[in-house]
């Protein structure tokens, strides 16, 4: 009876289906899913959005500046994406002269477009299911160093074979944790111009107090263009460019997004781990991620402090915050999501019924043992990685320790160095300098590196930091003698070296010492850290593989989604609001009148547009208005996104743009971990706020006059 018990309960906690909105699935394979997905409301095939025969939605999906997705709404090569995927390019366009970040910006006209050098959009062109030649003569008992250089001779073989065949770009990438293979056919375009944005106080309205939250009022969108030469293909930047014609591009909804109606993301999401172990979720929850949300926290405050101060810090700042800011606080819910779930719990109730499971049958053998492996792999991980932390978080979050960091392999150049390597080092550090100064501020600096050490020397024991903090005494002041000694606060002695370096440099380079501190940290990580953390997760990727297949050999009529990585997938549920807490029920979406009621004048964050709150005013929202005559801002569904969905499109029934994913809700951040039906959530933005933000708002109708509009 025991064990009937605990194999039932594997069933109740984790049911042989997947929830309503959960998984991350191969747009390839979506003929799997069309009929639950039409069930729910769908009235379009999986053949319109994935097909290799003719233009399908997938066409107008693309990986935007390699962490972001995009998609093309215009037969002229358009491209919407969210304001905080745009943000560094929006930053880097920015002076206090030309403030876009605060004031917006609208290309008029073509010639107007910013060009945006290092920007590239990615489309996939095809995919093919290529497990089988991949893991040709693997046999699941064969030593794993073994194991991996046949996989990566037999991948090498594979991708050089098909790229005789074509011009795209062909990679190969494991899925179902190298259970499965997928080939990828990409092409990638690098001329892409920044055509539009809105002002940081709509395009980030709410800023990090509504991060991860919801009710959200942010109008998080951006708008750039893709061009190519003139036959179409890819080309570099060039004045002779023309306008990408894509082979789809996405048609606009103007209905809205009412509660229980069907809708689906298509985006790259970037990573997650469903089918970790309970042990694996607990460290990361409960001890990782407490450590970098706290030393996150702290540099925030300092940021805050002096970006308050001085309108060119909060410029030169602005991207800094919103990076460390995003993690900081997604990590907070992460932890307290897993918690509130019981997702640790449920975990170890499933472990048992797989237990129960490979014991009953001799010849799942290979299975008995797993999870004793991962409890012991765990334990032994959790210094090192608590070590790593302490490195990235503490050490080199430091930004002149980073930044002494990028000239390491100058300061290891000798006489007998091809001066063709030398100069092309000068070249792309001259670059990074010219970068880092720019929006580098040393005070902010000095105070955040007071801190961190502080927090790292009384964290880390003495065997389980770098040298160099051992040696301290007194943090303030060597602090302070370190950024008076360094050449790397100094633009212009950093120039001057730059425009002068001999070989015979080298020596000062590397007795500098930021760059001394730097390599402390990177010894210690290298001679302590890394290794045993790379065996032991060595060891884990092989369990976990192990772990996955037996998953599902155990649940064969179960349709399993891979975890993210950073391909496309397809991800559904339905529009719906939800109850995150006892006595708490939020609707599936909110209004512009949400806005005015945040206003607050003291706080940037809060600062209405005045030329928004005439429009409110005068309910002048022309036809993209809600049937219930208010100005709709954002939305939430419970569809299964992460990072990386960030710019998704999400859409409706007849694969028509509903609006841009960009968040999640915070009780729901665990989702990459654990997926909760009640309280998971994405967050998109009302496509018709973007588009009365740039019609009605910014005057700029001949960018609608492009799109394709479905009233």
């Amino acid at each position: 009876m025991k064990r009937l018990h605990i194999f039932t309960l594997l069933f109740v906690i984790f049911p042989s289906f997947l929830f309503a909105g959960e998984g991350m699935w191969i747009p390839m394979l979506l003929q799997y899913n069309e009929k639950e997905m039409q069930e729910m409301g769908m009235r379009i095939t999986a053949d319109d959005i994935y097909s290799i025969n003719h233009s399908s939605l997938k066409d107008a999906i693309v990986l935007f500046g390699g962490g972001c997705t995009g998609e093309i709404v215009s037969n002229q090569g358009l491209l919407l994406t969210n304001h905080h995927c745009g943000y560094d390019y929006i930053q880097k366009h920015s002076s206090v002269e030309h403030d876009y970040l605060t004031n917006g910006f609208w290309a008029m006209n073509r010639g107007e477009e910013l060009p945006c050098p290092g920007l590239s959009v990615i489309f996939l062109r095809e995919m093919r299911d290529v497990t089988e030649k991949i893991l040709h003569n693997i046999d699941i008992d064969m030593p794993e160093d073994e194991r991996q250089a046949k996989i990566d001779e037999n991948v090498k073989k594979l991708v050089a074979e098909f790229e005789k065949q074509t011009d795209y770009k062909v990679s190969i990438k494991p899925f179902f944790l190298g259970n499965e293979y997928y080939m990828l056919f990409n092409e990638t375009y690098t001329d892409v111009r920044l055509v539009g944005c809105p002002p940081s106080n709509i395009g980030k309205f709410g800023g990090d107090t509504d991060n991860w939250v919801w009710p959200r009022h942010t109008g998080d969108f951006s708008i750039f263009r893709v061009y190519a030469d003139k036959d179409g293909h890819p080309a570099a930047y060039s004045e002779d460019n023309v306008p990408y014609k894509p082979a789809k591009h996405l048609d606009i909804s103007l209905k809205g997004a009412e509660e229980g109606d069907f809708a689906f993301v298509f985006g790259y999401p970037a990573r997650t781990n469903e089918y970790l172990p309970a042990v694996a979720v607990d460290q990361e929850a409960n001890l990782i991620d407490p450590v970098t949300v706290d030393l996150r926290g702290k540099v925030l405050d300092i940021y805050n402090r002096y970006q308050e101060q001085d309108p060119k810090v909060r410029i030169q700042y602005a991207s800094k915050h919103a990076g460390i800011g995003n993690g900081w606080k997604k990590w907070m819910g992460v932890t307290e999501g897993i918690n509130h779930f019981r997702g640790v719990e449920k975990k170890e109730a499933y472990e048992k019924g797989f237990q129960e499971w490979a014991l009953a049958a001799r010849n799942r053998y290979m299975y008995i043992d797993l999870l004793r492996q991962f409890k012991d792999n765990y334990k032994q991980l959790e210094p090192y990685q608590l070590a790593y932390t302490y490195v990235a978080e503490a050490g080199l979050r430091i930004e002149l320790v980073s930044f002494a960091g990028r000239f390491a392999r100058l300061s290891e150049v000798t006489k007998d160095t091809p001066q063709e390597d030398i100069d092309r080092m000068l070249h792309q550090l001259k670059g990074t300098s010219e970068n880092f100064f720019k929006d580098y501020y040393e005070p902010i600096d000095r105070d955040v590196a007071k801190m961190l050490l502080k927090e790292y020397l009384e964290a880390q024991s003495t065997d389980f930091r770098p040298t160099f903090l051992n040696d301290i005494k007194d943090v303030d002041s060597y602090v302070d003698k370190l950024f008076d000694k360094t050449m790397f606060t100094d633009e212009a002695k950093v120039t001057a070296l730059l425009d002068n370096f001999k070989a015979k440099d080298a020596k000062k380079l590397a007795n500098d010492p930021a760059m001394k501190v730097y390599q402390s940290l990177i010894g210690f990580f290298r001679n302590e850290v890394h290794g045993k953390m790379a065996s032991i997760t060595a060891d884990n990727d092989r369990l976990r593989r192990i772990y996955m297949k037996g998953q599902m050999e155990m649940q064969p009529e179960k349709r399993f989604s891979p975890d993210a990585n950073f391909t496309l997938r397809v991800t559904y549920g339905r529009v719906e609001g939800f109850r995150p807490k006892d006595g708490m029920k939020y609707k599936h979406f909110t209004t512009l009148e949400g806005i005015m009621q945040k206003e607050n004048p003291d706080i940037y964050d809060y600062v209405v547009e005045p030329r928004l709150k005439e429009l409110y005013n005068k309910k002048d929202y022309g036809r993209y208005a809600d049937k219930d005559g208010t100005m709709h801002v954002a939305f939430t569904a419970s569809v299964h996104t992460t990072g990386g969905n960030s710019g998704s499109p999400i859409l409706n029934a007849d694969g028509q743009l509903l609006g841009l994913n960009f968040d999640r809700c915070w009780e729901g951040t665990m989702s990459d971990l654990i997926y909760d039906p009640d309280i998971c959530r994405n967050i998109s933005v009302d496509i018709r706020y973007v588009l009365f933000i740039i019609d009605k708002f910014a005057g700029a109708g001949h960018l609608i006059d492009e799109m394709t509009i479905v009233e």
